[in-house]
């Protein structure tokens, strides 16, 4: 059955797929963005432009729009914004999804004996700080972990919406990954550059861009609350990538290990000090796989080999 959808961010990378997977579905949708970036959806879609940052804005912008069977929020980051969302859509959604991260554990810290399982980060358990500047442009990748987690718990202890948190592993694109992060292997690679690591086995979990909207779109579909892991199996560390990343393009690399170890990303994008696996113990029981990372990596290495190329 055809669903009216909002999608709050969907005109890149995992939300502009997003929105290619609703409409190939059949469903009504209409994206919410500030309009500064295109999309590629023609008449098929409808458009509101707001800033989701501004509440006055936002609840101007959908007094007279929904109910809305599914809003996807790609936008909430803070608690600010969490806020907001309650007060524009408490009453006018059945479901509403917002899209969370595996970075959201590194409040537990790093180095696990065993997959983090979504209970572990203890939400309803977590401060709210809503007097901190969020929205500071200044603050954004300082304050990125807190706010998701603070965004999070803000929308559990409200209730006010039906909350699903999808909680996703580290991304993984072609050339169209802003954020670059497979890309800094690639390039390091082919300019012959040494890798240095933290630790050799501190594993993370990865899922690749198509997955990511593949399973932002099923879990919509679903009537299942709570947050959900999303990752593929055969975690990485950065050592194993990168060697990974030799392996594919058929070029010898080199690492050495940095004692002692820097902070979180210092060294290299996915460069930490300990372990950090997501359990997707819940998907699989609620009815979803993810496959292994062995089924797409080695070509999505090969897009950015070309792109570098």
């Amino acid at each position: 059955m055809s669903k009216n959808i909002l999608v709050i961010g969907g005109t890149r990378y995992i939300g502009r797929l997003l929105v290619q997977r609703l409409l190939r579905a059949g469903h009504r949708v209409t994206i919410a963005t500030r309009g500064y970036a295109p999309d590629p959806f023609g008449d098929r879609i409808a458009r509101v432009r707001v800033d989701r940052r501004n509440e006055t804005a936002m609840r101007n912008a959908f007094a007279r729009l929904g109910p809305f069977d599914i809003v996807y929020d790609q936008m909430c980051y803070n608690p600010l914004d969490a806020a907001i969302s309650v007060r524009t859509f408490a009453g006018k959604v059945g479901r509403y999804v917002m899209a969370s991260t595996i970075d959201a554990y590194r409040a537990l810290g790093y180095g696990h004996d065993r997959p983090l399982r979504e209970a572990d980060l203890a939400v309803e358990a977590q401060r709210i700080d809503t007097t901190y500047p969020w929205h500071d442009p200044c603050r954004a990748t300082e304050c990125y972990v807190a706010g998701k987690v603070q965004a999070e718990a803000y929308l559990v202890r409200d209730g006010s919406v039906p909350l699903v948190t999808p909680r996703l592993a580290h991304v993984l694109g072609g050339p169209e990954d802003f954020t670059g992060r497979l890309a800094h292997y690639v390039e390091l690679a082919r300019m012959g550059g040494v890798l240095e690591y933290s630790d050799a086995q501190a594993a993370l979990s990865f899922l690749p861009l198509q997955g990511a909207a593949d399973f932002l779109a099923w879990v919509g579909m679903q009537d299942f609350t709570g947050p959900v892991n999303a990752a593929c199996d055969g975690p990485l560390s950065a050592a194993q990538l990168y060697e990974r990343v030799g392996a594919v393009l058929d070029t010898p690399v080199t690492m050495r290990q940095k004692v002692p170890p820097e902070p979180m990303g210092r060294l290299s994008p996915f460069d930490v000090p300990g372990a950090m696996v997501l359990d997707t113990s819940r998907a699989q029981a609620l009815g979803y796989r993810f496959g292994h990372c062995d089924d797409w990596i080695d070509d999505t290495i090969q897009l950015h080999d070309l792109a570098f190329v």
